[in-house]
């Protein structure tokens, strides 16, 4: 049967890109050749009076599944290159691309693809870059081997083969022009899963904003926001259909779920668009959400904000986002905090700053002052001579770090205010101040100029 098989397809092939010359030769000839290992000759002219050989090794190891070999004729005839299908097997072949055995049977070959499919599927791995890329390889691999000829051909020629008649074109390709076509053409640029797999990425992700107080941002509270998602569909109870409803088997595939197609010697399948692959349709759908199942409306999550989050953060709310058409992913919420600012307060981190305004007589007397902290006022002293700019640290004092025990510290920066407005008797003090700071300074001179 594999011999016969082959002897098929190499006439098939040679009958499209060959002269005539070559299709003189006995079919039972090359066959016998191509088993046996030998090598035969092609010298009509086609070479450029240079003989090719095109043949196998003979070796007892090679599976006669394998034992195909074809050549390829450049685009000007002028030379002859050829294929051995088991003389090379690339690394990543269609087997190894889904993680199957050669021996896999068709449902492990289904299981592996959609596990694969929808681990390296795009929009599920956007921070993945190489993501459209892995599924592109799987889809391609799957499109093969879960076909039983087309899975035949791939295990007869080999993957390079294989591989290069899908690729390359020109007069020289077997499998292209001539009217014999592309056969893989469709196979590899159909994105029939798509269809099935656009509702089963899960819910869409929602983000939105909350402003909250220094103050709730600091000590943490709980928080309903509302925004617009999709929701489950009343109507239906999200089944698509009105209740009752019962699903009749796809007209256009006629339940298989799969659309067939001929090309030359070649039986191509794809999934059915009609149907989505599963085989059934419905005549009416849901006139609430058209069979989507759901309904664009309003939703309110409550928000537990824990003390501690700061400005620009943002919060995932797991599975309270939009929902899934198919009811098993909802999406997720993404909530970001936006803290308005405090006229007391200001925050670097975990530190909080503060200003405390000191009179001139306190300033140079010292005394005592109140401060404003996260928890109340407190008493703080002040050092005599405190100067404008100078700070104080009170430990312990700023805020409570989310993931630790640990607080922060409190700054007071002292400010000295300096009055616009004198009583008399305070200017008579001033000045007398002032005579005496001046008396002193000179005294202080003339000592320095005598010395």
């Amino acid at each position: 049967m594999v011999r016969t098989n082959g002897a098929k397809l190499f006439r098939c092939l040679a009958r499209k890109s060959l002269q005539s010359s070559l299709l003189e030769a006995s079919p039972t000839s090359i066959n016998e050749s191509l088993l046996r290992g030998h090598y035969r000759c092609f010298g009509s002219g086609i070479c450029n009076n240079s003989s090719r050989v095109i043949g196998i090794p003979n070796s007892t190891s090679v599976n006669h599944r394998n034992r195909l070999l074809f050549g390829v004729l450049n685009a000007n005839w002028g030379a002859a290159r050829w294929i051995h299908g088991t003389a090379y097997m690339a690394a990543n072949d269609y087997y190894d691309t889904l993680g199957v055995s050669k021996n896999a049977s068709a449902s492990e070959i289904k299981k592996a693809y959609y596990g694969l499919a929808k681990k390296f599927h795009p929009d599920t791995n956007k921070e993945d870059p190489d993501a459209e890329k892995k599924f592109q390889e799987v889809q391609k691999a799957y499109e093969v081997l879960k076909d039983e000829e087309k899975r035949s051909l791939y295990d007869q020629v080999g993957h390079d083969a294989f591989e290069q008649a899908n690729t390359e074109g020109g007069a020289g390709n077997p499998f292209h022009g001539g009217g014999f076509g592309n056969p893989f053409e469709d196979i590899f640029q159909n994105d029939f899963f798509k269809t099935i797999f656009k509702q089963n990425i899960g819910g869409q992700d929602v983000k939105v904003s909350i402003e909250l107080s220094f103050m709730e941002a600091v000590q943490g509270c709980t928080k309903t926001v509302t925004f617009q998602t999709a929701l489950p569909c009343e109507a239906c109870g999200g089944s698509g259909v009105p209740p009752g409803t019962k699903p009749e088997t796809c007209k256009r595939c006629r339940g298989s779920g799969m659309m067939f197609m001929q090309n030359g010697p070649f039986r191509l399948q794809s999934t059915c668009t009609h149907c989505g692959g599963t085989g059934k349709t419905v005549s009416t759908f849901c006139k609430s959400c058209k069979g989507d199942r759901v309904v664009r409306g309003s939703k309110s999550v409550k928000l537990d904000i824990m003390p501690g989050v700061d400005d620009n953060e943002t919060l995932k709310v797991y599975r309270s986002g939009g929902a899934d058409p198919e009811g098993n992913q909802p999406g997720d919420l993404y909530v970001t905090i936006r803290v308005r600012q405090d006229p007391v307060f200001r925050r670097e981190g975990p530190d909080i700053h503060v200003d405390a305004v000191l009179s001139i007589t306190q300033a140079i007397l010292g005394g005592t002052i109140q401060v404003p902290t996260l928890t109340g006022d407190v008493v703080l002293k002040v050092r005599p001579g405190t100067q404008p700019g100078q700070k104080v640290v009170l430990k312990r004092k700023g805020v409570k770090g989310r993931n630790s025990l640990s607080f922060g510290d409190q700054y007071v920066h002292f400010n000295v205010s300096i009055p616009s407005n004198l009583t008399q008797r305070q200017r008579q003090l001033i000045e007398e101040f002032a005579k005496e700071e001046q008396g002193e300074y000179d005294k202080g001179a003339a000592a320095g100029a005598s010395g």
